[in-house]
């Protein structure tokens, strides 16, 4: 056995015992490797053995630490829990959509509709489908053309197709150095690597695309970024799509939430022949009856189709015409434009209730991006937060890198009523104030 797994496994010997106990901070690595009389390298991998086995959580600037929590199931965020305030899962559907949606389906359920509706579709969809969804995805300056745009079962597996066309197995996909877990667990599945790249305020930096390069792709979240809330400005995207020429890469655009920022143009207007936008109803509409899509640079269609094809990613004919109808009939638009003041709203009461602590976020986003104060770590508060009732995501969910994760928490703050959102608000404020000793259980 190699020596770097004989060592963890004397910890994980320690930590089962009680010996090590959860929130003790282990050596730093240095004075470790110095106390074992091992190498540096191999000290590091006793600690990186630890924390896949979910022992042990880093954080950037305070040190590794014994959990206190057990480590979220994969794929993270993949299922919604069971505390009694979610603010892990975003699921922003208001308490009246439901009519309206139903009432955009009378028309389906009538046999001959409903008949047209049950057969199968290919990854196309259909003309009408493709005008429709054209017109109802433009903003801004930009608007897709409906002959390069697919249709998938959600947003989810259009990311999913996206990469499986751009990416062969063994070959290298860039992604944001804190990105949308699921990225990671399709990226597992595909047997893709994936390249942490450097962010800064306004997200993805161009020099960190140029030092990681060759890279087949890179997955991006321009409009706000999960989980970090925040919107890369214009010029900055300029500069990205730049790059992306200059380099030769493609890059897969997630304008899952894009409809929040109905103002600003996709990537694909600066470099359409690189981008593929990738986007859903999950997050516009609801995500118990979604649809995805992609639009596609020109002449690649058939590569793309084949790619949900092949993972039977494509959408079902019922959801297509179902979303058809919302988007055509003026509800899909309605229900959007509340989801814009709603979002608002909760960011008001957002920078009402967390007043004095580093809160980041768009303020039209449904999510925020909460710096913890000292002492605080994310997997303690994660902990605290459970034992009051309150569902809230650690930063390490979306750390890509080998490195520690911030001393950081992603609230969501859809799913909650607005009145609830504010009481949890209160809650977690109030836990911040303490000290992590004074919220352990008796």
């Amino acid at each position: 056995m190699d020596d770097y797994r004989v060592i963890a496994d004397e910890l994980a010997a320690d930590i089962a015992a009680g010996r090590l106990r959860p929130g003790d901070r282990l050596l730093p690595l240095r004075r470790f490797a110095r106390n074992r009389r091992i190498a540096g390298s191999t000290a590091a991998r006793v600690y990186r053995e630890l924390s896949r086995r979910g022992l042990t959580v880093g954080e950037v600037g305070r040190g590794t630490f014994v959990r206190t929590a057990a480590p979220a199931a994969e794929p993270a965020l993949a299922e919604p829990g069971g505390a009694r305030v979610d603010l892990e899962m975003n699921f922003p559907v208001l308490p009246h959509h439901p009519a309206l949606l139903a009432k955009s389906l009378e028309h389906l359920v009538r046999p001959d509709a409903l008949a047209a509706a049950l057969r199968p579709v290919g990854a196309a969809g259909t003309a009408v489908a493709r005008r429709t969804a054209a017109a109802h995805l433009a903003r801004a300056d930009w608007a897709p053309d409906p002959g390069q745009l697919l249709f998938a079962g959600n947003g989810r597996q259009a990311v999913a197709a996206a990469v499986a066309a751009l990416v062969p197995a063994g070959e290298r996909l860039g992604v944001e150095a804190l990105t949308y877990p699921v990225v990671k667990g399709i990226a597992t599945r595909l047997g893709v690597t994936l390249v942490p790249l450097a962010m800064d305020e306004h997200g993805l930096t161009p020099e960190a695309l140029r030092a990681a390069a060759p890279l087949r792709a890179v997955y991006v979240q321009p409009a706000l970024h999960n989980p970090l809330g925040t919107t890369m400005p214009g010029p900055r995207r300029a500069e990205l799509a730049a790059v992306l020429r200059e380099l030769g890469i493609h890059v897969i655009e997630d304008a899952i939430y894009g409809f929040l920022r109905n103002d600003l143009p996709p990537l694909a207007a600066l470099a359409p022949e690189r981008t593929v936008v990738v986007d859903s109803l999950s997050k516009r509409l609801a995500p118990g009856l979604s649809l995805g899509f992609l639009t596609v640079p020109t002449g690649t269609t058939q590569d793309f189709a084949t790619a949900l094809r092949s993972g039977t990613w494509a959408a079902s004919r019922f959801a297509l015409d179902a979303a058809t109808r919302w988007m055509a009939d003026g509800t899909a638009a309605a229900i959007e434009e509340e989801k814009r003041s709603d979002a608002a709203a909760r960011q008001r009461i957002v920078a009402e209730r967390l007043a004095g602590f580093r809160v980041r976020a768009d303020p039209r986003a449904y999510h925020c991006w909460w710096e913890l104060p000292d002492p605080w770590r994310a997997d303690t508060f994660v902990a605290a937060a459970a034992r009051r009732g309150i569902a809230v995501t650690p930063s390490g969910a979306f750390a890509v890198g080998p490195g520690h994760a911030p001393g950081a928490v992603r609230l969501a703050l859809a799913s909650p009523s607005v009145d609830t959102l504010a009481g949890a608000l209160d809650v977690l404020a109030g836990l911040a104030r303490g000290m992590p000793e004074d919220s352990a259980p008796e």
